[in-house]
Protein backbone atom coordinates (compact mmCIF):
# COMPACT_ATOMS: atom_id res chain seq x y z
CA UNK A 1 0.00 0.00 0.00
CA UNK A 2 1.27 3.37 -1.14
CA UNK A 3 2.36 4.86 2.15
CA UNK A 4 1.14 8.43 1.53
CA UNK A 5 -2.60 6.41 1.77
CA UNK A 6 -1.55 5.13 4.67
CA UNK A 7 -0.71 8.01 6.44
CA UNK A 8 -3.45 9.75 5.20
CA UNK A 9 -6.52 7.59 5.81
CA UNK A 10 -5.14 4.52 8.27
CA UNK A 11 -2.96 6.25 10.70
CA UNK A 12 -5.80 9.03 11.50
CA UNK A 13 -8.16 6.28 11.98
CA UNK A 14 -6.32 3.96 14.50
CA UNK A 15 -5.29 7.05 16.59
CA UNK A 16 -9.00 7.81 16.87
CA UNK A 17 -9.73 4.08 18.02
CA UNK A 18 -7.28 4.22 20.34
CA UNK A 19 -8.53 7.56 22.03
CA UNK A 20 -11.80 5.74 22.25
CA UNK A 21 -10.47 3.07 23.54
CA UNK A 22 -8.09 5.05 26.53
CA UNK A 23 -11.74 7.27 26.79
CA UNK A 24 -13.72 4.17 27.82
CA UNK A 25 -11.25 2.10 30.31
CA UNK A 26 -10.40 5.90 31.84
CA UNK A 27 -14.08 5.84 32.20
CA UNK A 28 -14.54 2.51 33.22
CA UNK A 29 -12.09 2.69 35.92
CA UNK A 30 -13.38 6.02 37.30
CA UNK A 31 -16.96 3.85 37.80
CA UNK A 32 -15.09 0.92 39.27
CA UNK A 33 -13.50 3.81 41.67
CA UNK A 34 -16.48 5.42 42.20
CA UNK A 35 -18.88 2.34 42.96
CA UNK A 36 -15.87 1.03 45.62
CA UNK A 37 -16.20 4.47 47.86
CA UNK A 38 -19.85 4.24 47.78
CA UNK A 39 -20.10 0.51 49.00
CA UNK A 40 -17.03 1.68 51.08
CA UNK A 41 -19.87 4.28 52.79
CA UNK A 42 -23.06 3.64 51.81
CA UNK A 43 -24.45 6.61 54.15
CA UNK A 44 -22.41 8.84 52.26
CA UNK A 45 -24.77 11.02 49.83
CA UNK A 46 -21.58 12.61 48.06
CA UNK A 47 -20.28 9.11 47.13
CA UNK A 48 -23.63 8.28 46.65
CA UNK A 49 -24.18 11.06 44.03
CA UNK A 50 -21.27 10.06 42.28
CA UNK A 51 -21.80 6.17 41.91
CA UNK A 52 -24.79 7.22 39.64
CA UNK A 53 -22.81 9.82 37.64
CA UNK A 54 -20.45 7.41 36.85
CA UNK A 55 -22.99 4.96 35.88
CA UNK A 56 -24.47 7.31 33.69
CA UNK A 57 -21.19 8.30 31.98
CA UNK A 58 -21.18 4.55 30.89
CA UNK A 59 -24.30 4.95 29.35
CA UNK A 60 -25.98 2.95 31.64
CA UNK A 61 -28.90 4.98 32.25
CA UNK A 62 -31.54 2.78 33.37
CA UNK A 63 -29.17 1.77 36.72
CA UNK A 64 -28.18 4.93 37.41
CA UNK A 65 -31.66 6.15 37.33
CA UNK A 66 -32.05 3.12 40.58
CA UNK A 67 -29.06 4.22 42.08
CA UNK A 68 -30.64 8.19 42.41
CA UNK A 69 -33.94 6.01 43.80
CA UNK A 70 -32.03 4.56 46.27
CA UNK A 71 -30.75 8.21 47.17
CA UNK A 72 -33.96 9.42 47.10
CA UNK A 73 -35.37 6.81 49.56
CA UNK A 74 -32.04 8.00 52.11
CA UNK A 75 -31.66 11.17 51.57
CA UNK A 76 -35.57 12.52 50.72
CA UNK A 77 -34.63 16.21 50.83
CA UNK A 78 -31.63 16.43 49.30
CA UNK A 79 -32.19 18.35 45.76
CA UNK A 80 -29.04 16.19 43.73
CA UNK A 81 -30.41 13.01 43.18
CA UNK A 82 -33.88 14.76 42.01
CA UNK A 83 -31.76 16.15 39.65
CA UNK A 84 -29.69 14.02 38.48
CA UNK A 85 -32.73 11.44 38.13
CA UNK A 86 -34.69 13.91 36.29
CA UNK A 87 -31.46 14.50 33.79
CA UNK A 88 -31.27 10.68 33.22
CA UNK A 89 -34.90 10.51 32.93
CA UNK A 90 -34.90 12.80 29.69
CA UNK A 91 -31.30 10.76 28.09
CA UNK A 92 -34.41 7.95 28.26
CA UNK A 93 -37.57 10.34 26.87
CA UNK A 94 -39.46 9.64 29.80
CA UNK A 95 -39.93 13.88 30.13
CA UNK A 96 -42.80 13.49 32.16
CA UNK A 97 -41.09 11.52 35.23
CA UNK A 98 -38.09 14.30 34.42
CA UNK A 99 -40.43 17.05 34.93
CA UNK A 100 -41.49 15.64 38.27
CA UNK A 101 -38.24 15.15 39.75
CA UNK A 102 -37.06 18.75 38.47
CA UNK A 103 -40.02 20.56 39.96
CA UNK A 104 -39.03 18.32 43.39
CA UNK A 105 -35.64 19.49 43.37
CA UNK A 106 -36.54 23.36 42.55
CA UNK A 107 -39.12 23.18 45.78
CA UNK A 108 -36.21 21.75 47.70
CA UNK A 109 -33.98 24.39 46.61
CA UNK A 110 -35.76 27.79 47.70
CA UNK A 111 -33.93 29.98 50.21
CA UNK A 112 -30.67 27.94 50.18
CA UNK A 113 -27.58 29.16 48.62
CA UNK A 114 -26.42 28.17 45.45
CA UNK A 115 -23.52 25.44 45.05
CA UNK A 116 -20.94 25.40 42.47
CA UNK A 117 -21.77 21.45 40.42
CA UNK A 118 -18.34 19.61 39.83
CA UNK A 119 -17.56 18.41 36.39
CA UNK A 120 -17.58 14.38 35.64
CA UNK A 121 -16.45 15.22 32.25
CA UNK A 122 -14.04 18.58 32.93
CA UNK A 123 -13.43 21.25 30.12
CA UNK A 124 -9.98 21.92 28.53
CA UNK A 125 -9.61 24.57 31.75
CA UNK A 126 -11.29 22.28 34.45
CA UNK A 127 -13.31 25.05 35.72
CA UNK A 128 -16.78 23.82 36.66
CA UNK A 129 -18.69 26.72 35.10
CA UNK A 130 -22.35 24.94 36.53
CA UNK A 131 -24.37 24.99 39.70
CA UNK A 132 -27.04 23.02 40.99
CA UNK A 133 -29.60 25.43 40.60
CA UNK A 134 -29.06 26.43 37.29
CA UNK A 135 -29.31 22.92 36.20
CA UNK A 136 -31.87 22.26 37.73
CA UNK A 137 -33.74 24.95 36.07
CA UNK A 138 -31.95 24.59 32.89
CA UNK A 139 -32.98 20.64 32.49
CA UNK A 140 -36.81 21.57 34.07
CA UNK A 141 -36.77 23.60 30.98
CA UNK A 142 -35.18 21.44 28.45
CA UNK A 143 -37.91 18.80 29.85
CA UNK A 144 -40.67 21.09 29.50
CA UNK A 145 -39.26 22.50 25.95
CA UNK A 146 -39.12 18.59 25.04
CA UNK A 147 -43.16 18.73 25.79
CA UNK A 148 -43.28 21.75 23.83
CA UNK A 149 -45.26 23.32 26.91
CA UNK A 150 -43.20 26.51 25.84
CA UNK A 151 -44.53 29.16 28.42
CA UNK A 152 -43.04 26.74 31.16
CA UNK A 153 -39.93 26.41 29.67
CA UNK A 154 -38.72 30.00 29.28
CA UNK A 155 -39.71 30.43 33.21
CA UNK A 156 -37.80 27.99 33.74
CA UNK A 157 -34.66 28.98 31.76
CA UNK A 158 -35.30 32.75 32.79
CA UNK A 159 -34.91 31.66 36.57
CA UNK A 160 -31.51 29.66 35.10
CA UNK A 161 -30.28 32.74 33.76
CA UNK A 162 -31.06 34.67 36.68
CA UNK A 163 -29.12 31.82 38.56
CA UNK A 164 -25.36 32.79 37.72
CA UNK A 165 -23.32 35.64 36.11
CA UNK A 166 -20.79 33.55 34.19
CA UNK A 167 -20.90 34.37 30.60
CA UNK A 168 -21.31 30.25 30.45
CA UNK A 169 -24.66 30.56 32.18
CA UNK A 170 -25.71 33.55 29.99
CA UNK A 171 -25.07 32.13 26.66
CA UNK A 172 -26.45 28.57 27.16
CA UNK A 173 -29.71 29.93 28.90
CA UNK A 174 -30.07 32.81 26.68
CA UNK A 175 -29.90 30.07 23.70
CA UNK A 176 -33.14 28.04 24.86
CA UNK A 177 -34.95 31.50 25.73
CA UNK A 178 -34.39 33.15 22.49
CA UNK A 179 -35.70 29.70 20.59
CA UNK A 180 -38.49 29.44 22.79
CA UNK A 181 -39.88 32.87 21.85
CA UNK A 182 -39.42 32.49 18.09
CA UNK A 183 -41.71 29.06 19.33
CA UNK A 184 -44.09 31.54 20.79
CA UNK A 185 -43.98 33.78 17.92
CA UNK A 186 -42.76 36.99 19.62
CA UNK A 187 -39.82 38.05 17.43
CA UNK A 188 -39.53 41.60 19.32
CA UNK A 189 -39.21 39.33 23.11
CA UNK A 190 -36.52 36.83 21.45
CA UNK A 191 -34.43 40.06 20.39
CA UNK A 192 -34.73 41.38 23.74
CA UNK A 193 -33.61 37.72 25.28
CA UNK A 194 -30.17 38.36 23.19
CA UNK A 195 -30.03 41.77 25.02
CA UNK A 196 -26.93 40.88 27.37
CA UNK A 197 -24.94 38.57 24.12
CA UNK A 198 -21.72 40.55 22.98
CA UNK A 199 -19.15 39.73 20.79
CA UNK A 200 -16.94 38.96 23.00
CA UNK A 201 -17.25 36.76 26.14
CA UNK A 202 -15.53 35.03 28.62
CA UNK A 203 -16.58 31.49 27.80
CA UNK A 204 -14.91 28.73 28.96
CA UNK A 205 -17.00 25.62 28.21
CA UNK A 206 -20.19 27.26 25.79
CA UNK A 207 -18.99 28.18 22.44
CA UNK A 208 -21.13 27.48 20.30
CA UNK A 209 -24.33 28.39 22.23
CA UNK A 210 -22.23 31.69 22.04
CA UNK A 211 -21.85 30.89 18.43
CA UNK A 212 -25.52 30.94 18.05
CA UNK A 213 -26.63 33.71 19.97
CA UNK A 214 -24.29 35.79 17.98
CA UNK A 215 -26.03 34.14 15.04
CA UNK A 216 -29.14 35.05 16.26
CA UNK A 217 -28.29 38.97 16.94
CA UNK A 218 -26.52 39.14 14.07
CA UNK A 219 -23.27 39.55 14.90
CA UNK A 220 -22.07 36.44 12.58
CA UNK A 221 -23.48 34.58 9.34
CA UNK A 222 -24.53 31.39 9.26
CA UNK A 223 -21.61 29.95 7.52
CA UNK A 224 -19.43 30.65 10.46
CA UNK A 225 -21.67 27.79 12.36
CA UNK A 226 -20.52 25.00 9.77
CA UNK A 227 -19.78 22.16 11.61
CA UNK A 228 -16.80 19.90 11.18
CA UNK A 229 -19.15 16.66 10.19
CA UNK A 230 -18.15 14.67 13.38
CA UNK A 231 -21.27 13.60 15.54
CA UNK A 232 -20.52 15.44 18.63
CA UNK A 233 -23.29 16.73 21.39
CA UNK A 234 -21.69 20.33 20.49
CA UNK A 235 -22.12 20.00 16.97
CA UNK A 236 -25.58 18.59 17.54
CA UNK A 237 -26.68 21.68 19.01
CA UNK A 238 -25.07 23.54 16.55
CA UNK A 239 -27.15 21.70 13.90
CA UNK A 240 -30.42 22.21 16.33
CA UNK A 241 -29.76 25.93 16.60
CA UNK A 242 -29.35 26.19 12.49
CA UNK A 243 -32.44 23.81 11.91
CA UNK A 244 -34.82 26.07 14.62
CA UNK A 245 -33.66 29.64 12.74
CA UNK A 246 -35.02 27.69 9.57
CA UNK A 247 -38.32 26.41 11.43
CA UNK A 248 -39.03 29.77 12.92
CA UNK A 249 -38.33 31.55 9.75
CA UNK A 250 -40.98 29.63 7.67
CA UNK A 251 -38.47 27.06 6.34
CA UNK A 252 -39.72 23.94 7.61
CA UNK A 253 -38.55 21.97 4.52
CA UNK A 254 -34.87 23.11 5.34
CA UNK A 255 -35.45 22.34 8.96
CA UNK A 256 -36.50 19.00 8.46
CA UNK A 257 -33.30 18.30 6.55
CA UNK A 258 -31.38 19.45 9.25
CA UNK A 259 -33.20 17.74 11.85
CA UNK A 260 -33.31 14.33 9.92
CA UNK A 261 -29.77 14.74 9.41
CA UNK A 262 -29.63 15.25 13.32
CA UNK A 263 -31.49 12.16 14.16
CA UNK A 264 -29.12 9.98 11.89
CA UNK A 265 -26.41 10.68 13.79
CA UNK A 266 -24.84 8.45 16.43
CA UNK A 267 -25.05 11.22 19.41
CA UNK A 268 -28.40 9.40 20.88
CA UNK A 269 -28.55 11.48 24.05
CA UNK A 270 -27.28 14.37 23.30
CA UNK A 271 -30.34 17.17 23.91
CA UNK A 272 -29.85 18.21 20.12
CA UNK A 273 -30.30 15.19 18.99
CA UNK A 274 -33.28 14.79 21.31
CA UNK A 275 -34.84 18.06 20.70
CA UNK A 276 -34.92 17.19 17.33
CA UNK A 277 -36.43 13.69 17.23
CA UNK A 278 -39.23 15.45 19.45
CA UNK A 279 -40.08 18.05 16.80
CA UNK A 280 -40.36 15.51 13.77
CA UNK A 281 -42.70 13.58 15.98
CA UNK A 282 -44.91 16.87 17.01
CA UNK A 283 -44.56 19.36 13.69
CA UNK A 284 -43.60 16.75 10.87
Amino acid sequence: MNKNILSIFILPLLIIILSACQEQSSAEDKYEEAKKNYQNDPENPDKLIWYGRRTAYLGDYENAIKIYSDGIEKFPNNPRFFRHRGHRYISIRKFDKAIKDFEKAAVLIQGTENEIEQDGMPNAMNIPVSTLHGNIWYHLGLAYYLKHDYEKAFVAYDKCRESGNLDDNIVSSTNWLYMIQRRIGDLDKANQMLDPIKMEAEIIENFDYHKLCKFYKGLIPIDSLATTGEDTPSSDAVKYGIANWYFNNREKSKAKIVFEEIVQGTSKFSFGYIAAESDLKEYY
